[in-house]
């Protein structure tokens, strides 16, 4: 193992050392240099804030577009910054005409903010959300495949699709995905909300309509840093969530200036992009993938489980069933991790899926194998 990943590496984190902590992939953690470089825009900003808002903004907001653009394989001119990759999934609904009889289709593992999302923007326009069914375990690519082919429709007028699912941990095939909507006639939104820093993207190549990712989980980046890509033929057609003064100025001016806000997290991307490439970015993916399997493979068999994706479908999370007998309800999943983080000290995500618990490692460049075996003896404590 790189002598800068595991142990070595949690110096340049605020982490608290007394915990184990598994759950990089809700809210991810931004790296001290990250914070520092936030913390230096912060101050330029208070410093002058009319000369700050009005002459620094627009340059910086461009260059810190463009390093991004150049580290996801996306045309800087199709990339704007959102709050949070929701936001970049609600500008989307909320910018397509929908109507009587449309459908919105999604899977059933996709994030719940989303789905909710659609499913808002479907009963307030007539539409109908579709949403297909993933059963766990998930047998591999093909069955995802089939099931969303099967389910697209000629009514079927935007397809949600999660590049890495949420609970699930699941890396979608979404290059086929994508070609089988096209085929169809079916405009794609991805919501990639884990892949920025997990996985190696071109999105210009991945042709995509539209890709919403986070900053702040595995790019470490401030919580508030997320994007929205367009594809060239799909720009002039989405808006913010904000109406603002450059609503009529094309995608830069109308999702730049959604009114006073601190920009820092923003501007800090570059910074967080430099510390991942200060690690070798495909170092960093691969031990952090690999990582994410072994310790799968080693709680499953610890604990006479499985895991919910096979191995080849994994990033940098993974998902296991739990040993437990409990029902699988959101109470149930609830207690299981307030009991690891109270009385082992372990922060991982415990989720109530189909008739079980399951529960979500994260694996990021300063965790270590012995982290896992603390959850692996944490679980067993409380199964007994």
């Amino acid at each position: 193992m790189n002598n800068r990943f595991g142990r070595a590496a949690r110096a340049e984190f605020c982490l608290d050392e007394a915990v184990a902590f598994l759950n990089h992939g809700s809210f991810g953690a931004t790296p001290r240099a990250v914070l520092a470089a936030q913390d230096r825009w912060r101050a330029t900003m208070e410093r002058q804030p009319v000369h700050f808002m009005g002459r620094l903004l627009p340059r910086a907001l461009d260059a810190a577009r463009a390093a991004l653009g150049d580290f996801l394989g996306a045309d800087p001119a199709g990339l704007v910054f959102v709050e949070n990759a929701s936001a970049g999934v609600n500008s989307v609904l909320r910018s397509l005409p929908f109507g009587p009889g449309d459908e919105i289709l999604a899977t059933a593992l996709g994030y719940p903010a989303v789905l909710n999302a659609a499913r808002y923007t479907a009963a307030r326009t007539g539409a109908r959300l579709v949403t297909v069914a993933l059963p766990l375990p998930i047998r591999g690519p093909a069955a995802i495949c089939d099931a969303v082919a099967a389910a697209l429709t000629p009514r079927t007028r935007l397809a949600i699709l999660d590049h890495v699912t949420s609970a699930t941990a699941c890396v979608m095939p979404i290059a086929a995905l994508i070609e089988a909507c096209r085929g169809a006639g079916v405009p794609v939104l991805v919501d990639g909300a884990h892949a920025p820093g997990m996985l190696a993207l071109a999105l210009d190549d991945l042709g995509a309509d539209w890709y919403t990712g986070n900053c702040h989980k595995w790019l470490f980046a401030p919580k508030g840093a997320a994007f929205l890509h367009a594809r060239r033929d799909r720009r002039d057609g989405v808006h913010p969530l904000v109406i603002s003064h450059g609503v009529d100025n094309g995608l830069h001016a109308a999702f730049d200036w959604p009114g006073t806000r601190d920009f820092t997290a923003w501007l800090a991307v570059p910074d967080g992009i430099a510390f991942h490439r200060s690690h070798d970015s495909e170092a960093l993916r691969t031990h952090n993938c690999r990582l994410a399997a072994a310790m799968a493979a080693e709680l499953a068999t610890r604990w006479g489980t499985g895991p919910a994706v096979p191995p080849s479908m994994l990033g940098s999370m993974a998902t296991v069933r739990l040993p437990f007998a409990d029902a699988a309800t959101p109470e149930a999943a609830l207690r299981v991790h307030d009991r690891l983080i109270d009385d082992h000290g372990v922060e991982v995500p415990v989720w109530a899926i189909g008739e079980a618990l399951w529960l979500r490692i994260s694996a990021q460049i300063y965790n270590e194998p012995a982290d896992y075996r603390r959850l692996a003896d944490a679980v067993a404590a409380i199964a007994h």
